[in-house]
């Protein structure tokens, strides 16, 4: 495989939406994602109150990466071989020696299948991007409710969870002004929704010019698309895009069959009867890779044009477009913006009104370091028997690493560079820290990790 990586290579770039063309003001959306999942709970299912009271410093918990041993009620930092490297029960913090009695010096039980990615159980759950974060929290609250009345050692309120995602985000949601999130959003869109600065739109216009195919490929429903889209980029949005695809349901949307997930016109947002074939640019509802890439190939005259697709969820986006079609990935990781360091340099002196607001209130949640979990990419394994700790990557990172072409704390940082910059990707053959632009995070770098582990 080649070293460098260059859009001037590709013929089809494709985006995800949310978090990663539309950015939101996250600690806003993260109280209005864990209020509303709350509200439902106590409501609807009678838990206890003072879930929907939180304290200030309480999204330090959100940390992405974790996993959630759901019958155990405990949280999980896994290094990359699947040992444990953090833990907590419910929000606090099990000690080393407790993580060493419970989970051993050993991979996790659940480690194979989810490293596998292709498969989710009721035995866990992955928190990878900042739409399910607020949900670990309040899991993390649940059990210590839980345990506070009824000490119970096995818990089963995974199903009420997945029922008031399920009432605030599902299809009819928006459109009937069901649940807490889209209401608000809908209102007060300027709280929650960051402007997509002029260098990115101008970025867009300019891929296109240059001949790429541009695509727009979100699990969004097609009228919370409209919103966001109109907001972030303008009335105009849909000249942007050759293709848009809404309700993509990824991961599926990589991994499923045409008969399995065929593509769907819309009329008013509602969808209509199946098509049997995907025969020209639009806008379509649901869908698969296959299809769409028969397309590309009409599109652009060529039998293997090379697509690069920029997603921030490793579960949804990255792996399964590297895993299944094999296109070149960017990650969008805003953890890299927390790391003091990795910003472009030159982005101090811009004016505000370029950067669009985009930076305007770096309030400290929830992408800078938690004091809980410690850093994203890196941590401390305690020796063994007076043996001396060391050093080792999270799975998340070594994730990042494996199924990212590169990865950058948001689409602003490349806008302005020619579009034939060549970046280093990760790969077997360069160093770890290689794929990361503008520069790799603090934690990856030698005598930095002080800082970041504690």
């Amino acid at each position: 495989m080649q070293q460098h990586f260059s859009l001037a290579d590709c013929d089809v770039v494709g985006f995800d939406l949310d978090h990663t063309l539309c950015r939101y003001h996250l600690p806003q959306s993260a109280r209005l994602i864990y209020d509303s999942f709350a509200h439902y709970l106590v409501t609807e299912k009678g838990y206890d109150e003072d879930l929907l009271i939180l304290a200030p410093d309480s999204l330090d918990f959100c940390c992405k990466g974790l996993v959630l041993d759901i019958e155990e009620g405990n949280f999980l930092k896994l290094a990359e071989d699947g040992t444990v490297l953090r833990a907590s029960h419910g929000t606090k913090s099990m000690t080393f020696e407790e993580i060493l009695e419970n989970y051993g010096r050993r991979e996790w039980k659940h480690f194979n299948t989810v490293s596998g990615m292709v498969s989710r159980t009721a035995k866990y759950y992955l928190y990878d991007n900042y739409f399910d974060l607020p949900g670990a929290l309040l899991c993390a609250r649940v059990v210590d409710s839980l345990d506070q009345h009824d000490g119970q050692k096995k818990y089963d309120f995974w199903k009420d969870m997945v029922a008031a995602i399920q009432h605030n985000y599902k299809i009819s949601a928006f459109k009937e002004d069901c649940g807490m999130y889209f209401p608000e959003v809908k209102k007060h869109p300027d709280k929650y929704l960051q402007r997509c600065p002029e260098s990115v739109k101008k970025w867009l216009k300019q891929l296109k010019n240059a001949g790429k195919i541009l695509l727009l490929i979100t699990s969004s429903h097609s009228d919370y698309c409209r919103l966001l889209c109109e907001h972030v980029l303008g009335n105009d949005f849909e000249e942007y895009f050759d293709i848009l695809i809404t309700n993509a349901l990824k991961p599926g949307f990589f991994s499923h069959t045409p008969n399995q997930r065929p593509f769907r016109t819309l009329e008013n947002d509602e969808e209509q009867e199946a098509l049997l074939s995907l025969d020209k640019p639009g806008w379509y509802s649901q869908g698969n890779a296959i299809q769409l890439y028969d397309l590309l190939k009409k599109m652009t005259g060529k039998l293997d044009p090379k697509v690069v697709y920029f997603g921030d969820s490793m579960h949804s986006d990255i792996f399964p477009a590297r895993h299944y079609s094999n296109w070149e990935t960017v990650f969008i990781l805003e953890e890299l913006l927390g790391d003091k360091g990795t910003g472009p340099a030159k982005a101090e002196s811009e004016p505000l009104e370029k950067k669009g607001k985009y930076e305007g209130d770096q309030l400290k949640v929830p992408y800078f370091v938690s004091k809980q979990w410690g850093s994203f990419f890196m941590d401390r394994l305690p020796g063994l028997e007076n043996a001396e700790e060391t050093l080792v990557h999270t799975w998340s990172c070594k994730c990042i690493s494996t199924y990212s072409t590169i990865a950058i704390p948001s689409l602003e940082a490349i806008a302005d560079l020619p579009l034939d910059y060549r970046f280093t990707r990760f790969s077997s053959n360069n160093l770890a820290t290689a794929g990361y632009y503008p520069s790799p995070p603090r934690a990856l770098l030698p005598n930095e990790d002080s800082v970041m582990m504690k």
